[in-house]
């Protein structure tokens, strides 16, 4: 039996009863790097039992994204269904139209959800819709630009619309940067009008980014601010990682003229280590602590291997070496764990 939550999120359907809250969330993509990603925020009462509010959020890498709110289940049928019609090719209004035409959740009606939606055509150009329902809580609506789609309800009004929007179309640098600057639009006190009383924009906070290469599950850049405290802005907690993963993602201490990536970073538990070569024989990765003890060596025996960080049971900030057979150093950085 699903669990429902309705909201502008969602409205959390528990033993206790019945909660409405809000959500503030952008879908977007870069045309030049092939990047899709997504952000968004919501003022929710025990979000972090559902892993955050990043749960209204799915992105096929290289193709595109959806966003889900307003009212929905749990597990999110109507996003997956979405995301099973982008996988066969539909365009973003098309998808919209068949998830109208066939809404598979029990809870509330076709014309209480809410999506933004974004993809790639089959020339690579960016294409958007978005949709909101009639029977999503004022205020509601939505704001499309060639290649993003920005949607809320419960709103303290359209300006917080405006302001995301305005933020992420004049933002400069990566597709990373403009959706934080599009989040930091809404990072006003009641944004999602049922956090007014705490003094703050939301409970729960996301980021994600995908290159067109990534793995589903595996996002280059994965950001999730599940919930905070009273009074506490999860904004602010999310540009402090958000701060702290640019500097881990510039900051390489070496690298050579191969294509080496290390993702995600930060991590919660896991990376992936991806080379140009398929066997790379004699290749390692060596992690360090700050004082320069060993963590852990592996070999890297296929162009992607997956390391496991579970031994390391807080937060840190670690160094990674990679070297090929000769003991050469190949790539070096910073690796930022989030547990």
């Amino acid at each position: 039996m699903y669990k429902s939550i309705v909201s502008g999120i969602f409205s959390i359907f528990l033993l206790v009863g019945l909660s409405a809250q809000d959500t503030f969330s952008i879908v977007a993509l870069d045309e030049e790097t092939g990047e899709v990603g997504s952000a968004g925020a919501s003022c929710v009462v025990g979000a972090a039992d559902l892993g955050g509010v990043i749960l209204i959020s799915d992105i096929v890498p290289g193709r595109g994204a959806i966003n889900g709110q307003a009212t929905v289940c749990i597990p999110h049928v109507n996003l997956q269904n979405g995301i099973d019609q982008m996988e066969a090719g539909l365009s973003p209004q098309a998808i919209l139209d068949w998830l109208y035409d066939n809404d598979d959740c029990i809870f509330g009606t076709n014309e209480s959800r809410q999506y933004g939606i974004v993809d790639f055509d089959g020339d690579g150009n960016a294409r958007s819709a978005a949709f909101t329902g009639t029977e999503a809580l004022d205020y509601a609506g939505h704001r499309v630009g060639s290649n993003y789609a920005i949607q809320g309800n419960i709103l303290l009004g359209p300006e917080i619309l405006d302001s995301m929007e305005f933020r992420f179309v004049n933002a400069e640098g990566s597709l990373a940067e403009r959706l934080m600057a599009a989040l930091q639009g809404a990072n006003v006190p009641g944004a999602d009008s049922r956090c007014l009383d705490d003094g703050t924009s939301s409970t729960s906070a996301f980021l994600q980014v995908y290159k067109p290469d990534d793995m589903v599950g595996m996002p280059s850049l994965r950001l999730n601010v599940m919930e905070t405290a009273t009074g506490v802005e999860p904004i602010d907690s999310l540009q402090n990682l958000f701060d702290e993963w640019l500097l881990t993602s510039t900051e390489d201490l070496v690298s050579s003229d191969l294509e080496v990536r290390v993702f995600p970073n930060p991590t919660q538990e896991q990376i992936v280590i991806e080379i140009p070569i398929e066997q790379p024989e004699g290749w390692m990765i060596t992690t360090y602590d700050l004082n320069g003890r060993q963590i852990e060596q592996i070999k890297l025996r296929n162009s992607r291997t997956l390391l496991s960080l579970d031994a390391v049971s807080a937060d840190s900030l670690m160094i990674y070496q990679i070297t090929n057979a000769q003991g050469q150093q190949i790539k070096s950085g910073k690796i930022l764990l989030k547990k």
